[in-house]
């Protein structure tokens, strides 16, 4: 089933004699159905957030138009959908769509048209290659610099570790294990006693669980995305499997991942973030948490505001209105990726003390900075200090 978020374009009253701007209208594809649609929030979020820009008058009296798609976290559904945004849509740019091998199915398409192909949803370190594809920039810190920040934890804190490791069958569970064996170097060979990956369309991961947990490894690093992230703690908890669990952070969401998963079978895991969490009362009396949860409010209402995808989507968007106001009245497509590309210390609303976007002409990689964090069944909590790779 195809779905669209249209964001209605608001023109300025014909009777008063005034001319309407031209509208900003760029395109997205997100898995509104499938296994991954938990994602689905972060296109909602951000189609809230624009019209909350729109009906404050735009960017600079431009209105903005998102045209978001179903892809179905399928590579080929994605390419359709993107050829169509590019191509009969006409948009002028390609922002935060979502997953490493979807993108990689377009990313060459896009470079050879020159569609700036921004904040995308996707962690892999393919992403940050401006040399190659200088129309392609990444949203989240890369797998490789968050799979980096656990090695280290490990060996400081778990030395004598047997680490057991699920990954999904793609670039994104791929950059995981690779980003892990990189950082335990030449303790990579000792310390991991098992691994296994699916398939993004497998039913289940529970003989992959099954033979991890047969390991009697003492770490389990969970790279998988939210459906499998749930499945597997669920399972270790049934197979009577008691490690200390690391979860990758695009699934340590506690309403999509955790509360799923059992909130009882969740203490204790550890993950990494550059977000402020809703739940977390170290920021009840926080300006950027206030301002975002009256948004929620207002344009979200029902909403799980503390759901880290809303948050995220949130931030993104946040940061495209940064670029676009950037651009001037300058909106070409060379403009645009330009502005993108040239970041310096912003901080926004919901990040984390400390934590600011930074990237440039050689470096596309705007986050590149993490907290570490462990679930004590009701929040996470923070530890340790900012670090970046």
């Amino acid at each position: 089933m195809r779905h669209a978020l249209k964001l209605g374009v608001l023109l300025l009253s014909l009777a008063s004699g005034d001319v309407a701007a031209e509208p900003i209208v760029f395109g997205q594809t997100l898995p509104y159905s499938g296994p991954t649609s938990g994602w689905s929030t972060i296109g909602k979020v951000q189609a809230a957030y624009f019209k909350m820009i729109n009906a404050t008058g735009g960017v600079r009296g431009r209105q903005i138009q998102q045209l978001s798609l179903d892809d179905a976290y399928t590579p080929s559904k994605t390419v359709e959908q993107t050829r169509r945004l590019v191509e009969s849509d006409k948009v002028l740019f390609m922002f935060g769509s979502l997953g490493d091998t979807n993108q990689a199915a377009v990313q060459k398409y896009l470079n050879s048209k020159k569609v700036p192909q921004i904040f995308i949803f996707a962690g892999g370190t393919r992403w940050n290659d401006p040399e190659h594809f200088p129309w392609t920039m990444q949203w989240p810190p890369t797998f490789k610099t968050e799979a980096l920040l656990y090695a280290k934890y490990i060996q400081q804190s778990h030395p004598n570790a047997r680490i057991a490791v699920l990954y999904q069958n793609s670039d994104f569970g791929k950059d995981y294990l690779k980003g892990l064996e990189a950082g335990l170097g030449a303790a990579a060979g000792r310390m991991i006693v098992a691994r296994a990956s699916y398939e993004p369309t497998s039913p289940t991961i529970d003989s992959e669980m099954a033979t991890l947990a047969s390991s009697k490894a003492t770490v389990f690093f969970n790279a998988t995305t939210p459906k499998f992230a749930a499945q597997a703690i669920r399972k270790a908890a049934e197979l009577n499997w008691r490690p200390t669990q690391v979860l990758a952070l695009p699934s340590a969401s506690i309403q999509t991942v955790l509360e799923p998963a059992g909130l009882d079978h969740s203490v204790g895991i550890i993950s990494s973030t550059y977000m402020k969490d809703v739940q977390d009362p170290q920021w009840a009396s926080d300006a950027g948490l206030k301002k975002y949860l009256d948004f929620m409010s207002r344009y979200m209402p029902g909403a799980n505001a503390a759901d880290v995808f809303n948050v995220s989507g949130y931030l993104a968007a946040q940061a495209l209105v940064h670029v676009l106001h950037e651009c001037g009245d300058d909106l070409s497509r060379e403009n645009v990726i330009k502005q993108a590309t040239s970041i310096s210390n912003l901080e926004l609303d919901m990040l984390l003390p400390g934590i600011r976007l930074n990237n440039s002409t050689n470096n596309y990689s705007p986050i590149g900075q993490l907290r570490m964090m462990r679930f004590d069944g009701t929040s996470w909590k923070l530890f340790g200090e900012v670090l970046a790779e």
